[in-house]
């Protein structure tokens, strides 16, 4: 499968017609990294891809299974996307399983958050589309945008770790 790697840090790789993964090793302990994924005000500071142009305007999360989330993106609420599922699984510090519900292409998520030495964190996210077609259209997307939001987490991270 395709695999591509944006700087030296964070690689997007095809991994079959309805698969896709994103791999990236952060510099911060597991429970920092577990927090800006599961904390709405923190996770609000890094998802929405700064060169989008469209900011976050909300984030609602119950980070607890058979709970839901919703993510809002936009200017105002006339022109505004939500994106909203439910989490399926939640293994603190470790795992989070959750549905995209917003379309019937919606992927299931799951990242796995694995402590490595030196205090650093090996995330990993996976996608699994109802289809190769609808794969095919996210995938584009997330090849530039995953990058970019990951390298905001990353700062994100810094800023964190400086106040421990």
């Amino acid at each position: 499968m395709d695999k591509k790697v944006s700087g030296d840090r964070t690689a997007v790789e095809r991994r079959s017609e309805r698969e896709v993964a994103v791999t990236r090793t952060f510099n911060a302990p597991v429970g920092l990294v577990f927090d800006a994924w599961t904390k709405p005000e923190l996770f609000k500071l890094w998802w929405a891809p700064k060169s989008s142009g469209v900011p976050l305007l909300a984030c609602e999360m119950d980070v607890r299974a058979g709970r839901g989330y919703s993510v809002t993106f936009g200017h105002d609420a006339a022109s505004s996307m939500a994106f909203f599922g439910k989490y399926l699984e939640v293994s603190p510090l470790s795992r989070l399983v959750w549905t995209n519900d917003e379309s019937e292409n919606g992927s299931v998520t799951t990242v796995t958050f694995e402590e490595e030495e030196g205090g650093r964190t090996l995330l990993v996210l996976h996608e699994l589309y109802p289809s190769k077609e609808a794969a095919d259209e996210s995938c584009a997307g997330m090849e530039g945008a995953m990058p970019e939001q990951f390298g905001q987490l990353d700062e994100l991270l810094v800023t964190l770790r400086a106040r421990v």
